[in-house]
């Protein structure tokens, strides 16, 4: 457990690492990422000093600036996910058919089975492309992907039972589309 004493030594130290090199840790966030990301660079380094002061080691700057660049580097990655997205939803929603019925609720259906299209990996999203908007029997749409029969079904299961998870977290909208396709066939 930790003293008062101890307490005001760790804020007296972090306090001085901010002294000596918040400007330069700033100025590098700059160098690499918009104003109000480098803010947030800045913040997250000092937390992150903060969290392992312990570890933290003399000289501090280049420790200071390491942390940092993994703090850009997540926020570039993250940012290319957001934009990969984007792309892949505004890509699916050109390419998906209209539905029949209430404006409303189909809107939302379609916006959630598209999210959750988006979530699958590209191989899953293809199987699921294939079969359901395609209308490929799974050997043929095996020969598109280009596996094997029993290797597309086991993809393709998992891709059903991944969207299902998916859009039963949003409320259900649009498990139709994975699970009527099993029931025609089941049915035929």
């Amino acid at each position: 457990m930790s003293t008062p004493e101890d307490d005001d030594d760790r804020r007296s130290r972090l306090t001085a690492l901010w002294d000596a090199h918040a400007v330069r840790v700033q100025a590098y966030a700059l160098r690499h990422t918009d104003p109000d990301s480098a803010q947030d660079v800045l913040s997250e380094t000092f937390l992150a000093a903060w969290r392992r002061l312990d570890a933290v080691p003399e000289p501090a700057l280049p420790w200071l600036l390491v942390t940092a660049r993994h703090l850009v580097r997540n926020m570039h990655r993250a940012a290319g996910r957001r934009r990969s997205l984007t792309d892949e939803l505004t890509r699916l929603e050109a390419s998906a058919p209209l539905p029949d019925g209430a404006p409303e609720a189909l809107a939302t259906e379609r916006d959630t089975l598209l999210r959750g299209l988006a979530r699958l990996t590209a191989r899953e999203r293809e199987a699921v492309l294939l079969v359901a908007w395609d209308g490929l029997a799974p050997a043929a749409a095996a020969d598109v992907a280009g596996c094997t029969t029993a290797a597309f079904h086991v993809r393709l299961h998992r891709a059903r039972r991944r969207l299902a998870d998916a859009t039963d977290d949003a409320g259900g909208a649009g498990v139709a589309v994975t699970r009527s396709r099993t029931q025609e066939r089941r049915s035929a």
